[in-house]
């Protein structure tokens, strides 16, 4: 299957097929080059203002972007020429010197025009990386230019599943994406810095990480530092990594804003990945497998301590969604599948993508989570973002801090008394003119109930009927299964809910979901 091999190898590359799209956005070529600021940030003194300071400066003058210009033997490179361009482990950053981080770089070319600066900081002092085109291999040696082209990005390595390999464990590439996973885990959906117009019919502004510095770890640190200028149109920023890889690898992020012009649709802490299709949306998709997705629904823990569920789907149309709430808990975008007979999948290993938690640290105030969902045609196209929007906008000439925990995990990060969602299974009505809806239940609160416990349905639409409604025991997972039929009538468009009740009340998380024809 060709967009098998293909989602596989832009994955392994650090790379979003979403971004096929959208790089244009930030690599015009013959634009201005680096602005002043960066240039000026070279070999000196660094502390942890040296970023917020370089952003704030920034802030008070028009963007210019990076220098995307590249010669031309590799002006029109091709993704596969541009993974033949391979760095040489043994030119790794801290490579021999005994630390449990090494740093790989990447080359520009292909999608990775602009030119990224990035820093080693030692000892309080910020030394630029030296480009030396003998750091790469070449299949092609056409590809080898002497030009100073500088990086596009950069890889992590650290020894997350034996001690004797260095794993790669997070890349930073493109705009403001970046990836990571936990032991045992592939790459799967990614992050972004900052997002500004998602979802918006006027298009959206990418953000770019323009310059990075990455602190050298002592010996025997398990936690490695990388600072990040972000720069577009509209904004700055400074951000800081504290990264742990481990059984669940945690990025403990501070960002501080500096918007250039008033932003109403900022997204913090944006999350992007990818559904094609599950058990409850493959209408109109025809595939030997079960399930194919990097995430199968968006997970929120609202201020006021609910637990809410929403199935992800692959519309017709764009569908923007809004989750109203105050002081947000958490929300991620999840995996909850974990069985290769889940996706029957040997090249992809949806069931080891990792899932990704959101843990807002302080007050972030009023605002809604919101989440996108684009159609897409297969699975190449990552098609689904999810992020917190504050109510309020981002002032022009205004700074804004927002400190978050990052859980790249295989599951929530904190346990749940509440019973869970494990499956939601849609298909057609016998008449042909419904659906009908299996939700299966699963958790510790109903897992040693007996078959006549007296459980309901606190279940509801908006829009259409809701018929025959059935609630029993599913000894099959230790749980309890809800079935019902939704009949939309004319409705175009349909919010249903559902909770699994006892006599005492709420025993488990609530189920949300859009019906769309």
């Amino acid at each position: 299957m060709r967009l098998a091999l293909l989602r596989r190898d832009l994955v392994q590359a650090g790379l979003g097929a979403s971004m096929l799209a959208m790089m244009a956005r930030v690599a015009t070529p013959g634009v201005a080059h680096a602005a002043e600021t960066v240039a000026a940030a070279g070999p000196g003194p660094f502390d942890g203002a040296t970023v917020r300071r370089l952003a704030q400066a920034m802030a008070k003058h028009a963007y210019q972007a990076p220098d995307s210009k590249l010669p031309g033997a590799i002006d029109q490179m091709s993704f596969d020429q541009y993974r033949s361009v391979r760095f040489k482990k043994e030119s790794a950053l801290w490579h021999g010197q005994g630390l449990n981080f090494q740093v790989e770089f990447l080359p520009r070319g292909f999608l990775y025009r602009p030119h990224i600066d990035i820093f080693e900081v030692q000892n309080g002092q910020a030394a630029r990386v030296g480009y030396n085109p003998d750091l790469f291999s070449y299949e092609d040696q056409k590809l080898r230019v002497t030009d100073d082209l500088g990086f596009a990005g950069f890889r992590i390595h650290y020894p997350i599943n034996r001690p004797d390999y260095y794993d790669e464990i997070c890349v930073f590439l493109g705009a403001s994406y970046f990836r990571a996973v936990a032991k045992g885990q592939n790459y799967g959906l990614s992050a972004r810095g900052f997002a500004n117009g998602t979802g918006d019919p006027k298009g959206e502004e990418f953000a770019l990480f323009r310059a990075f510095w990455l602190e050298k770890p002592q010996a025997g640190m398990t936690a490695i530092v990388v600072h990040a200028l972000l720069d577009s149109p509209t904004v700055t920023g400074a951000y800081r990594f504290t990264i742990r890889p481990g059984d669940e690898t945690i990025f403990d992020v501070e960002s501080v804003l500096y918007p250039r012009r008033t932003i109403a649709g900022s997204g913090i802490a944006p999350l992007t990945g990818m559904f094609y299709f599950d058990v409850n949306d493959r209408q109109h998709i025809d595939d030997a497998r079960p399930a194919a997705h990097d995430s199968e629904g968006l997970s929120m823990w609202n201020g006021k301590g609910d637990q809410l569920w929403r199935p992800l789907v692959n519309p017709i149309d764009l569908q923007f969604s809004a989750f109203s709430d105050v002081t947000p808990k958490g929300f991620g975008l999840m995996q909850r599948k974990r069985a290769f007979s889940d996706f029957q999948d040997l090249a992809l290993n949806y069931e080891k993508r990792p899932s990704l938690w959101i843990e807002p640290i302080g007050d972030w105030g009023e605002g809604a989570i919101d989440l996108v969902e684009l159609p897409t045609p297969n699975e190449v196209n990552d098609n689904i973002v999810a992020f917190w929007r504050p109510k309020a906008p981002l002032a022009a000439g205004g700074e804004y801090t927002y400190t978050y925990r990052m859980h790249w995990c295989w599951d929530n990060p904190w346990s749940s008394r509440l019973a869970r969602i494990s499956q939601t299974r849609i298909g057609t009505t016998d008449d042909k003119k419904g659906r009908f809806v299996m939700l299966d239940f699963t958790g510790e609160s109903v897992k040693s109930l007996g078959a006549d416990a007296k459980l309901h349905a606190d279940l509801g639409t908006n829009a259409g009927d809701i018929r025959n409604v059935v609630v029993e025991p599913n000894p099959e997972i230790q749980g309890w299964r809800i079935t019902f039929e939704f009949y939309p009538g004319s409705s175009k468009i349909a919010e249903l809910h559902c909770v699994l009740s006892g006599e005492q009340g709420p025993l488990s998380e609530a189920w949300v979901y859009r019906w769309t024809p």
